[in-house]
């Protein structure tokens, strides 16, 4: 619970006005600096304490009694606090030196207690459904525009974190991301450790014959069995090939057990992915130079993802078998290219504008989300029947990140949508 009061005060959610125990007016002109290590609460706060103007740190506690009960009387780490703010003033506080310490008490109305009970139960649906209304439109458009970039700059957190384990490689990066986004969520994983068990340097060495690049990848993917198949000769051509380059370069492949084949659409099997990718790295291994080139144009950047698999795909969707009567798109959908500029090219632009201070090209990165057209998934569905509209990529990235990473997680302290509604029953109680 202390905690909670902590995010209440650094937002400003504890109502006015305030005054101490001893009767004297508290006006808070700046809460302060959040200190999560050892110490005081807040650093740098200030407060106006009858017609004197504070500046220092501020303590939080649920009662008054847990500052000597933590030690803190005894600590010169908290002799420049000039404000301790409680819920139950059970005591009065001193520093070390035995001089007291302003203190005051917050109560808050008993319907918050119950607002925040009810906002942070666990629950499938948004628990705040029923209050939007409250919020404004101005107020939903700002919420929804910082979290369109607070959602680039976790994908961006991410890539950065790859880029790390890359040895600041950036093709390497570049490769795990590429094929991370072609698993289209249900087989991101397993495409992730696909990539992660090539070598960029196996690959450019073969990367002009797509036989060789396909057995590469299929034979790492687990999924070359010379045993099966017999009639297939390309398949056979391919077990061939992998036993060949996989004692020359000490490769081990994944379990086939990783891949994820239940409940997906013919088109979406990974057999015709990861030949995609394997196109994808014979034709553009050099694919971030060449995303940075396009500096965020959209019809630039669709033709680069436009890969076309090998016509042996052209009427299969996975190995041997009898063909299929009607022809295989031979690349992607363009809405599957949306996809992967959404969460491969316009990341990637923004990572690389961010490490190399880039303002043009993070303005690039922002733009091109702003001009894809809205994602279509059950997430956005739900937002939009709650009345949000979504008008390009760059929203529904917005309430993608509002319901992933705020009300999935119970975080309605750290909301806008929820402060707003809490901080209506604080000051309306």
């Amino acid at each position: 619970m202390e905690e909670i009061f902590q995010i209440l005060w650094a937002n400003r959610m504890l109502g006015i006005p305030f005054s101490l125990d001893s009767g004297e007016r508290v006006r808070v002109i700046d809460p302060g600096i959040l200190n999560r290590d050892s110490g005081p609460d807040f650093f740098n706060a200030k407060v106006k304490i009858g017609g004197n103007t504070w500046v220092g740190n501020i303590e939080i506690h649920m009662r008054a009694s847990d500052w000597n009960r933590h030690g803190h009387d005894s600590d010169p780490a908290y002799d420049n606090v000039i404000l301790h703010v409680v819920a139950l003033s059970d005591t009065r506080i001193h520093r070390h030196d035995n001089t007291e310490i302003p203190q005051m008490q917050v109560r808050l109305p008993e319907n918050f207690y119950q607002t925040f009970a009810f906002l942070t139960k666990s629950s499938p649906e948004i628990r705040c459904a029923s209050r939007l209304q409250l919020i404004d439109r101005l107020r939903r458009a700002d919420w929804i525009e910082t979290l369109s970039i607070e959602r680039l700059q976790h994908k961006s957190s991410r890539i950065e974190e790859t880029l790390r384990c890359s040895n600041g490689d950036w093709n390497a990066a570049c490769f795990l991301i590429l094929a991370r986004a072609l698993g289209f969520g249900l087989n991101g994983l397993p495409f992730e450790m696909l990539a992660q068990s090539i070598h960029l340097n196996h690959l450019r060495r073969h990367s002009d014959n797509i036989l060789q690049m396909e057995a590469i990848f299929f034979g790492q993917a687990g999924m070359l069995d010379p045993t099966i198949n017999r009639d297939d000769r390309r398949y056979q051509l391919m077990c061939r090939e992998y036993q060949f380059l996989a004692r020359k370069y000490s490769m081990h492949p994944i379990q086939k057990s990783a891949w994820k084949f239940a409940r997906t659409r013919p088109q979406n099997l990974p057999y015709r992915r990861i030949a995609l990718l394997a196109k994808a790295m014979a034709e553009t291994p050099d694919l971030l130079q060449r995303i940075i080139k396009t500096k965020g144009d959209e019809d630039m950047l669709r033709q680069l993802f436009k890969w076309q698999v090998d016509p042996y795909w052209s009427r299969r969707l996975t190995f041997g078998g009898d063909c299929q009567t009607e022809a295989n798109p031979p690349s992607l959908s363009d809405t599957s290219i949306s996809v992967l500029l959404i969460n491969v090219a316009a990341p990637l632009l923004y990572t690389y504008a961010l490490l190399h201070c880039d303002h043009e090209m993070k303005e690039a990165a922002t733009g091109l989300l702003s001009g894809l057209p809205p994602e279509r998934n059950a997430i956005v569905r739900s937002w939009q029947q709650l009345g949000f509209t979504a008008k390009d990529a760059g929203t529904t990235q917005a309430l993608i990140h509002l319901r992933k990473e705020y009300c999935d997680r119970h975080e309605c302290l750290r909301c806008r949508f929820g402060q707003y509604i809490l901080r209506r029953d604080v000051a309306e109680p």
